[in-house]
């Protein structure tokens, strides 16, 4: 009897663990599709360093043809204005957005530009919501950031 209970018991908790697998397969599908979702970034990779984990609430927001950015950034800046630039912390059009369906998630990219900089986005997401966001500038070092899609409905 016990046995049975805690095999049901398992059974139970597969179910409810493929279902919100699906769920969040769905939403990360809607939100892609809309062209609207956000980042919420936990980790940074600059080139030739460590990785660093963010405490902050860092992100990357995607709205349609605009892109929200509150990014830190570590690495070798090769020009940047006097008193040490922003870090990546703009609203800019989101430029050449591209979408593609991958086997197993998204991959996206665009082209964002400041006064400071022009900062080319690819960004990684996994059918699941794991998120990866490579950041190429012209006058900095390049820098990775992982995280992962925002679940809070907007």
């Amino acid at each position: 009897m016990c046995l049975a209970s805690l095999i049901l018991a398992a059974n139970l908790s597969a179910q409810t663990r493929e279902e919100k697998e699906a769920e969040r397969k769905a939403f990360v599908e809607k939100r892609i599709a809309d062209r609207h979702f956000k980042i919420d970034v936990s980790m940074a990779y600059p080139m030739g360093g460590n990785s660093i984990p963010l405490t902050s609430p860092y992100s990357l927001e995607l709205k349609q043809d605009s892109a929200d950015v509150f990014l830190p950034y570590f690495g070798r800046a090769y020009s940047i204005p006097y008193g040490g630039g922003n870090g990546l912390h703009f609203h800019s059009p989101a430029t050449g957005l591209n979408v593609e369906k991958k086997k197993r998630g998204y991959a996206i990219s665009f082209t964002s530009k400041t006064e400071e900089d022009t900062f080319d986005f690819f960004i990684d997401i996994a059918d699941e919501g794991a998120a990866s966001i490579s950041v190429t500038m012209r006058n900095r070092q390049s820098i990775r950031y992982s995280g992962e899609i925002s679940y809070e409905e907007e």
